[in-house]
């Protein structure tokens, strides 16, 4: 999942930068509201932290452009205005949640999740399909309550496709969720990783299909056929 930082104090942003790229977030980072604006307009994300004051242009005024150019993106305003009037704006104006500084980084954590689950129509911390669960808090994966070992990268891939189960998610959205700004992904790199997920998924009912020339999604595979009587021809 991919997040943009919208935080001008340099030591701050850096500190959540790094937590939520360790937490397997695909996160970019901008410090004045013009590059919100420009970052919002030329890329997708999945969940957008905004401080309100910054420089160049309100986060507010952020927030209403984003919003005003349908842009989809779940939005948690962190910041230290924090009055009523500020909340109410916020939340009018299209916020989804709103933090005050100083923050729990716990509390922060669970409200992303929260915000993703909502963002993708779910509402339990778990979603099964075939014989795997997405664990949404731990953001791993268990088959018969047993953890699968997946590499972070295919995870975060395994992720996406798993949220959107039985629907085509172009190769484009992939990478824009999978990536931030100074990465380097590409179409090559995302099949290796689909080719290795299909060989962990398969003892466990589930396959990567592939819609050609479009993307991948998650499918059930086929039962195997039941094996026929042993051959007993000379």
């Amino acid at each position: 999942m991919r997040i943009l930082l919208v935080e001008d104090n340099a030591a701050l942003a850096e500190g959540l930068a790094t937590l939520l790229a360790g937490s397997g977030y695909a996160v970019d980072r901008v410090a004045d509201g013009p590059s919100a604006e420009a970052a919002l307009a030329t890329e997708r994300f999945d969940l957008v932290i905004l401080d309100l004051t910054l420089p160049g242009m309100d986060g507010l005024e952020v927030l209403k452009a984003m919003r005003a150019g349908r842009r989809s993106a779940a939005v948690l305003i962190l910041t230290a205005r924090g009055t009523p009037e500020e909340r109410i704006r916020g939340l009018d104006l299209g916020a989804d949640d709103y933090m005050t500084k100083p923050f729990d980084v716990g509390e922060l954590e669970a409200r992303i999740r929260v915000l993703i689950r909502r963002q993708a129509g779910l509402r339990a911390s778990t979603v099964a399909y075939g014989g795997v669960t997405l664990d949404l808090v731990s953001r791993s994966f268990l088959a018969g309550g047993v953890p699968l070992d997946i590499p972070a990268r295919e995870v975060g891939l395994l992720e996406i496709l798993f949220m959107r189960a039985g629907k085509v998610v172009s190769k484009e959205a992939i990478l824009q969720s999978l990536t931030a700004f100074d990465e380097d992904l590409s179409a090559n790199a995302i099949e290796q990783y689909v080719s290795r997920l299909r060989k962990r998924l398969a003892p466990h009912g589930l396959t990567v299909r592939t819609a050609r020339g479009i993307g991948y999604y998650l499918d059930k595979a086929p039962e195997a056929p039941p094996a026929g009587p042993p051959d007993t021809a000379p």
